[in-house]
C-alpha cells in the first residue's frame, strides 16, 4: 500500500527547549524525500519525530500533527512500537547486532513481533530481504557468519535488509552513506532508487549532490542562531530546488555560500 506523511505544524521539545519549530510538510508515496540543511537545523530530529523515535529520549515531545494515510502517529490510541515496526529507521553507521549471524541479523525483527518462525518461512524472509537489499548473491554462501564480518557498505545493506524485513510502509534514512566509501555510497544510492518502488523513503543528507542524485523531493532546513530552534525554510521538488531555487537562502546553501 502507498504510503503518505503529511505533517502539520509540528514543534519538537526536548524539555523546555523547542528544537524544531512550525514544520508543515507533505511527503508523496513511494517517492524518495531529501532533507539537508546544516549540522544543528534539526533535521534528524525531524526525522525521528516521524516514527516517534524521537520521545525515546526522557523529556523529549511534539505538539502538531504527524498523519500516516490520514491516521495521527502521536494519538493516545497508537502504540510507538507498532509505529516504528511501520516506519523503518536506517542510521548514520552501520549497526548490524554484533553477536548475531547475518542470517540472524535480517529476522530479528520478525522474531521479536511474530511467534515462532518456522525455518522454511525464516529461510524465506532472510532471501527475499537480502535480495530486495541487493546483498544475497554476496552473503549467500557465508549466511551462518557474523554480521559483523561484512564490509562497512555490506554492514549498511543488512541493516537495510533487516529494516525491510518486517515490511514496513515506511523507510528513513539518517545520513546512510556517511561513513562509507564512494563504491558503497553509489551501490546504496542505486538501491534507494529501487527501493522507492515499494517503499516511501525519507533520507537526511549532508551531501548536496546525493540529494540532488537520490531524491524526488527536498527539503531545506536551517536556523536562524545558535541556541535557535531550527525551522524548514523551503520545500520544492528537487529538480527546482537544486536548478532554479526561488528562496535566497536556499540558493545561498545549494551554492555554498553557508553551511
Amino acid at each position: 500500500m502507498a504510503t503518505s506523511i503529511d505533517v502539520c505544524d509540528l514543534n519538537i521539545y526536548y524539555g523546555d527547549f523547542l528544537a524544531v519549530e512550525g514544520v508543515n510538510m507533505s511527503i508523496k508515496a513511494r517517492s524518495v524525500t531529501a532533507l539537508i540543511g546544516p549540522s544543528g537545523c534539526g533535521k534528524s530530529t525531524f526525522l525521528r519525530s516521524l516514527n516517534r523515535m524521537h520521545e525515546v529520549i526522557p523529556g523529549a515531545r511534539v505538539e502538531g500533527k504527524v498523519l500516516v494515510d490520514g491516521q495521527s502517529l502521536y494519538d493516545e490510541s497508537v502504540d510507538p512500537v507498532a509505529v516504528r515496526r511501520q516506519i523503518g529507521m536506517v542510521f548514520q553507521r552501520p549497526n548490524p547486532f554484533p553477536t548475531m549471524s547475518i542470517y540472524d541479523n535480517v529476522v530479528a525483527g520478525n522474531r521479536l513481533t511474530a511467534k515462532k518462525m518456522k525455518k522454511p518461512e525464516a529461510d524465506a524472509i532472510v532471501e527475499r530481504s537480502l535480495r530486495r537489499a541487493n546483498l544475497w548473491t554476496e552473503v549467500k554462501d557465508r549466511l551462518g557468519k557474523p554480521g559483523l564480518s561484512l564490509s562497512g557498505g555490506q554492514q549498511q545493506r543488512l541493516c537495510i535488509a533487516r529494516a525491510i524485513a518486517v515490511e514496513p510502509r515506511v523507510l528513513l534514512m539518517d545520513e546512510p552513506c556517511s561513513a562509507l566509501d564512494p563504491i558503497s555510497t553509489s551501490a546504496i544510492e542505486d538501491l534507494i532508487h529501487e527501493l522507492k518502488n515499494d517503499y516511501t523513503i525519507v533520507i537526511v543528507t549532508h551531501n548536496m549532490q546525493q540529494a540532488a542524485r537520490v531524491s524526488d523531493e527536498t527539503g531545506f532546513f536551517n536556523l536562524k542562531a545558535a541556541g535557535q530552534p531550527g525551522h524548514l525554510v523551503d520545500f520544492n521538488s528537487t529538480a527546482t530546488m537544486f536548478a532554479n531555487p526561488d528562496n535566497p537562502e536556499t540558493e545561498a546553501y545549494i551554492s555554498g555560500r553557508f553551511g
